[in-house]
């Protein structure tokens, strides 16, 4: 009730009329069953302007420090994207990773439609980079097809740092199903996880203007994270 509330009388309205989305492919969401939809990520609002376009409802996995704030805010912010169809996803690894996917494909089992980002963060420049095997994983596992998304100039409209998006017009593409069906019985095969999320990254870097670099944005994050660390400890000796 409250996620039906708030995409027709809330947030649906008001950001469909700020960011009057453009859509491309809608007819290549299926319109039963399960699916993941895998798309590029260049913003926070990604997962919010996304599923507003689809009529069916979409549930995204997000990064589990937005469900574990202290306090009201804390509290709040977390009863809202539980709310919206956000899913805490632990990015720490092992089992802690293993039982947010388990929350996934549980809706995948139910027919549910199921977002993510195959890159595991935000782009911190724009272009496309390497997607990690997680969504492999959840293919092969639950045995759906994926849809290729692009959002398209949300960077622009809310970039990382700005808490407050800008006024502006943002598109998003969809692309055909793709079908991993050859691959069901190699689960275990390292390889043939590399092959699927390869073929997606493939996919989505299609449907984008992005250049695709083939290194994980969370180590280009890392770096520049770094220099600037050494930046300011620099200017802090002289």
């Amino acid at each position: 009730m409250f996620y039906w509330l708030l995409r027709h009388w809330v947030v649906g309205p008001f950001m469909n009329r700020v960011f009057r989305p453009w859509v491309v492919g809608l007819d290549n969401i299926p319109e039963h069953g399960g699916a993941i939809i895998a798309g590029n990520h260049l913003s926070v609002i990604d997962s919010f302007l996304m599923p507003l376009t689809i009529d069916r409802r979409v549930y995204y996995l997000a990064k589990s420090d937005y469900f574990t704030g202290k306090g009201l805010k804390g509290r709040l912010v977390r009863w809202f994207f539980l709310g919206v169809g956000q899913l805490p996803m632990d990015r720490s690894g092992g089992a802690a990773s293993s039982q947010s996917l388990s929350a996934a494909l549980d809706k995948l089992a139910e027919g549910q439609l199921i977002g993510i980002y195959p890159e595991g963060t935000r782009s911190p420049d724009g272009k496309l980079y390497r997607g990690r095997t997680g969504v492999a994983r959840m293919v092969l596992d639950a045995r759906v097809p994926v849809v290729p998304c692009v959002m398209v100039d949300t960077e622009k409209i809310m970039p990382i740092g700005r808490r407050i998006p800008r006024v502006g017009r943002i598109g998003i593409r969809f692309g055909e199903p793709l079908d991993f069906s050859r691959y069901y019985n190699l689960d275990g095969d390292r390889f043939v996880l590399r092959s699927i999320t390869d073929e997606i990254m493939v996919a989505i870097n299609r449907l984008s203007d992005q250049e695709y670099v083939d290194v994980y944005a969370s180590s280009v994050k890392s770096r520049v994270e770094a220099e600037r660390r050494a930046l300011a400890a620099g200017r802090d000796a002289r």
